[in-house]
């Protein structure tokens, strides 16, 4: 059975992200940047098939020569560009059978994008937003005092989820939707 994964923000090669920090932590606990890339191709390929579909909510890669990168993954992969996929779209055919803006699934209410939409956006036709472009950061809950989570968003980048693609069906779950 094909399954259907989302994940955002892998950064192939970009090695100054191990050098970022989030609340005085490294963003990014590798040594190098090639510890970094295997950790998460071992991660992908170790739930994902070859025959699955893996949504990549943008910014692949910092630098063309990296994009290729992600031809080491499992899986038929659609793109949605981000804001550092700056590159012709012939850099990316050759690993992504499409590259898009953003992907709707309207019988869960879900939209997917690179960067979170607005909060006006969620409500009527869609209720939960796929994202990534934040990394470790969240979109902050308006309805509580406290700084936690906006359950309307999913952050799929990598520093939300332990450096792994995460299931369309966790999402669905997460998200509260059938």
């Amino acid at each position: 059975m094909k399954n259907v994964w989302f994940i955002s923000d892998t950064h192939f090669g970009h090695a100054n992200i191990i050098t970022f920090t989030y609340s005085e932590a490294p963003l990014r606990a590798f040594s190098t940047v090639e510890e970094m890339d295997e950790t998460i191709i071992q991660n992908w390929n170790r739930i994902v098939k070859p025959y699955d579909r893996v949504y990549h909510l943008g910014d692949v890669a910092m630098s063309k020569k990296h994009i290729a990168t992600v031809g080491r993954c499992n899986g038929h992969k659609v793109l949605l560009r981000g804001n550092h996929d700056i590159f012709k779209l012939s850099d990316y055919t050759p690993y992504f059978e499409d590259v898009r803006a953003y992907k709707v699934y309207p019988a869960h209410g879900l939209i997917c994008s690179h960067i979170p939409v607005h909060p006006k956006q969620l409500g009527l036709r869609f209720t939960t937003n796929v994202h990534g472009h934040l990394h470790a950061n969240f979109i902050p809950d308006p309805t509580y005092s406290e700084n936690r989570p906006d359950p309307r968003y999913i952050n799929v980048s990598v520093e939300r989820t332990n450096y792994t693609p995460v299931n369309l069906d966790e999402i669905i779950q997460r998200a509260g939707v059938v």
